[in-house]
């Protein structure tokens, strides 16, 4: 493609030099060649173009899904330090300024800087004096180059990380449009979007201003250059040592490099936003999983559901205060523990080691003897369902939302799931199980949304039973259904609930007092209320509270 176009301006001056010499045998033969050439390089650069395209769409592809598989893989612990809006971005935007100078800028740099050596190889050839004087107008786009690529990067990161923060507003604002509404803080958060919307466009002003000052020198460079090009190559035909068809040649090169030099701030500036775009990326990238399966983990089979936590200590990354020490634990097959302890004592915490959302920093948690950790993940989290106290439902048809905790339920399995969770009331939704709930299930109640997560997690069918205050969004009548259903479910399943209602310790066989991030204590509800003041404070705290909710 490029020998084609290149080829047009020297058939053109041999047109010229024909017509001065008033031989115009090859006239019509040239136009011929030149219009062949013109329609080859079309074709080729057709080719080009969409084979260029296909091929960075299918990376930018293959990118987002690796992405995204990886923050699968990231621990929970990474999502609660990253804002979601700078992850948004960074899928988004970011990839796609990678596939914009993969499929363009990348290709245009490779095939400029060639067309820049070749143009200037054929411009020597045809007039050396020439040549030098084009060349000599590099020097001043070096210099300028190497300056604009110093201070782009920056600015473009910068850029970049603005529009993260704006996304992390509008999602955060989407998400809790019910506090804001009922806050009445309308005016706030518009205020709050407002000042991060007017921090990009200052950095989108200034990074505007640094390419409109590059590309307007880089305009005017080739056009001095054309008028150097001009005198001088005019002193040359009238002293004989440069033909009008040769001139006019040179001159067509010229016009040829004048894209490519013009395109320089361009590609620069692309390549320069892919680069900070691809920092970004593998900032997510790079990181690496710390809850993964260790090299030889076995597959977790032939569960009997033997839960033990022993000399367990944890503390939050970010933080230096241990959240548990010293925790030993031990609940028994097809045994159900409760949980209790003040707000901020640890029960969430220690819930959460089961199914590895976390791990220990001190100590080990065990699933029949086996250190939970040398077992893979998915064969772990196979035998442990979980229902946590915030019930996240996501934006699709409640049977979807239903096989997330199974795949392969039947009908029939799922309805036992909804009975088993008082969730009957999804049979008298508009499309029964089909119909589609609002993002995060928000056009159901509380109440709903958390007997929906309870089917999910019952659906399951595990060895092992997580729940964390899965009643906290229910009326009384609701939740003496739910006991009574879930006294059947637990027969034969290893159960931890974490408990701040008095009632729902009727379901447990045994309590576990949680103080001080520690197991203070350990029996059955009777033996507690007998022996222990801090027990019977912290049920006593928590019927006031539940009372002054109702």
């Amino acid at each position: 493609m490029m020998a084609a176009g290149l080829a047009i301006p020297k058939i053109a001056g041999w047109v010229i030099d024909d017509l001065k010499d008033r031989d115009g045998s090859r006239v019509l033969w040239l136009a011929g060649l030149i219009v062949v050439l013109g329609l080859t390089e079309a074709v080729l650069a057709y080719l080009r173009r969409s084979g260029a395209a296909r091929a960075s769409i299918a990376i930018e592809r293959d990118l987002r899904n690796a992405l995204y598989d990886h923050l699968q893989r990231l621990p929970v612990s990474f999502h609660d330090g990253w804002q979601s809006g700078q992850l948004l971005s960074r899928c988004i935007q970011d990839l796609g300024t990678i596939r914009r100078f993969l499929g363009f800028g990348m290709i245009f740099l490779a095939l400029n800087v060639t067309q820049f050596a070749v143009t200037i190889l054929l411009m020597v050839r045809l007039n050396a004096g020439l040549a030098a004087i084009t060349a000599f107008t590099a020097l001043p786009i070096a210099w300028m180059t190497f300056s604009f690529n110093r201070r782009y990067h920056d600015i473009s990161r910068k850029v970049q990380d603005d529009q993260g923060d704006l996304a992390t507003i509008v999602e955060e604002s989407a998400t809790g449009i019910r506090i804001v509404k009922a806050f009445g803080r309308g005016e706030f958060m518009a205020g709050l979007f407002n000042r991060r919307a007017d921090t990009l466009h200052a950095s989108n002003m200034e990074a505007v201003g640094l390419r409109a000052v590059f590309w307007s020198v880089l305009r005017f460079l080739p056009d001095l250059n054309m008028v150097a090009v001009l005198l001088v190559g005019t002193r040359a035909i009238v002293g004989g040592s440069m033909s009008p068809g040769d001139l006019a040649a040179f001159v067509a090169y010229l016009q040829m490099m004048a894209w490519p030099i013009r395109s320089v701030g361009w590609i620069l500036a692309n390549g320069l936003e892919a680069t900070a775009g691809a920092e970004r990326l593998f900032e997510v990238l790079d990181t690496k999983p710390e809850i993964a399966d260790r090299p030889g983990a076995a597959t977790l089979t032939g569960v009997t559901g033997r839960i033990a936590f022993e000399n367990v200590s944890f503390t939050y990354p970010g933080t230096d205060a241990p959240v548990l020490h010293d925790v030993n634990l031990e609940i028994e097959p097809g045994e159900t523990l409760a949980l209790v302890g003040m707000t901020g004592c640890g029960k969430t915490t220690i819930a959460s080691l089961v199914p590895r959302l976390y791990d220990p920093g001190a100590g080990r948690v065990t699933i029949d003897g086996t250190d939970i950790r040398d077992v893979t993940l998915a064969s772990l989290r196979e035998h442990v369902g979980v229902a946590f106290e915030d019930s996240v439902l996501f934006s699709m048809s409640v049977r979807e939302n239903l096989l997330l905790g199974r795949p392969d339920a039947t009908e029939e399995e799922m309805r036992a799931a909804l009975v088993a969770a008082n969730a009957g009331f999804v049979q008298e939704l508009p499309w029964g199980l089909d119909t589609r709930i609002g993002e995060q299930g928000y056009s159901l109640s509380g109440g709903q949304r958390q007997r929906l997560a309870l089917a999910r997690a019952v659906l399951r069918r595990p060895r092992v039973l997580v729940l964390d205050d899965p009643l906290s969004a229910v009326d009384v009548h609701t939740e003496a259904l739910i006991e009574a259903a879930l006294a059947r479910v637990l027969r034969g399943v290893t159960a931890l609930l974490v408990v701040h209602r008095p009632s729902t310790l009727a379901l447990a066989d045994r309590v576990a007092l949680v103080a001080g991030g520690t197991v203070a204590a350990t029996g059955t509800h009777a033996e507690l209320m007998a022996t222990n003041a801090l027990y019977r404070d912290v049920l006593s705290m928590e019927a006031e509270e539940l009372e002054g909710q109702r």
